[in-house]
């Protein structure tokens, strides 16, 4: 067993292949994997076969730069790797035209098209569901009892509109879950060291959320010039110098915690220790550190029936 950062509460599932570069590897929650009927994982960028990202690369999006055969092939690796696929057939995807809103979509089958919307939830055996994302904060939540799951893509416009905490509002109603049984994941995203915002993002944070003002910190540019000649810097401007630009960080992974402690789910039950995306582009996909110029991991969330033995990974 590799692990990348030994203070995660999430492992990776290595693959087999013998080119340490070809390895497949999965972030998967330590709270999730407990469950025995659950299949979940958060990609990450290695062991795929796109070359248009650098190296072999996991990408399951279907982007403007990668081809669609090269999506489709990352995909069957991925699936055999989650052990939902035996090379003849793998249980159906379901995935969405993410749009950063809150919509959610109950699910019992593959749709014709992909539905707009950032959520999906289902109590269908063998059946993905998954969301997308290379910065943005994927989301997995289970109930225990009701064995039910939902996978929520969380940016920062879906999380003003409080994506996740009406995720598992959609789960009690749907499925009777009770949210102090429900086990949430907050997968790999860009956490509060590299998030870098501007005032109107806080603006609204603040104005959604009683907490909002404490998601954010503050950093100032500094100037060595500027502190060795404070005098070069007098304006009219009270207190008489000029101010050094502020640096806004958003905590978006604080954010969605809030969330789901707000709807009920209890904070032992919640796991939200991932890597950061754009700390470890070596590893995970990051539209930032990419320069916009990226591939897609996948966050995905099924249902094993019932009585079947767990697929070992």
């Amino acid at each position: 067993m590799v692990k990348p950062l030994p203070h995660l509460q999430y492992h990776l599932t290595v693959g087999t292949k013998s080119r340490a570069k070809s390895q497949i590897e999965l972030l998967q929650s330590e709270k999730l994997a407990k469950l025995p009927w659950l299949v979940h994982a958060f990609s990450t960028r290695t062991g795929g076969v796109s070359r248009v990202y650098g190296g072999n690369a996991l990408n399951l999006g279907f982007t403007k730069q990668d081809s669609r055969a090269a999506v489709e092939r990352n995909r069957e690796l991925f699936f055999r790797k989650l052990g939902v696929a035996n090379g003849r057939s793998s249980w159906p995807l379901v995935t969405l035209r993410q749009v950063h809103s809150d919509l959610i979509h109950y699910v019992d089958r593959v749709p014709e098209h992909p539905p707009a919307g950032d959520g999906l939830i289902t109590d269908v055996p063998e059946l993905l569901i998954s969301v997308l994302a290379a910065d943005c904060i994927p989301v997995i939540v289970a109930d225990k009892e009701r064995h039910a799951a939902g996978a929520f893509h969380a940016g920062w416009r879906g999380t003003i509109k409080r994506i996740v905490e009406k995720g598992v509002g959609e789960m009690r109603k749907h499925f009777g879950s009770d949210p102090r049984t429900l086990v949430a994941a907050i997968g790999p995203g860009v956490r509060a060291c590299c998030y870098q915002v501007g005032q109107e993002v806080r603006s609204q944070f603040e104005a959604q959320f009683a907490y909002g003002a404490t998601l954010f910190r503050e950093e100032k540019d500094s100037d060595p010039v500027r502190e060795k000649y404070p005098l070069l810097f007098l304006t009219a401007r009270a207190p008489g110098h000029s101010e050094l630009p502020v640096k806004l960080f958003l905590d978006l992974v604080e954010a969605n915690r809030r969330q789901l402690l707000d709807a009920g789910v209890a904070a032992k039950n919640i796991e939200a220790s991932a890597p950061c995306t754009a700390c470890h582009p070596e590893m995970l996909f990051s539209h930032r550190a990419d320069k916009g110029v990226t591939g897609r991991m996948m966050g995905v969330a099924g249902i094993r029936k019932r009585g079947r033995s767990r697929v070992s990974q």
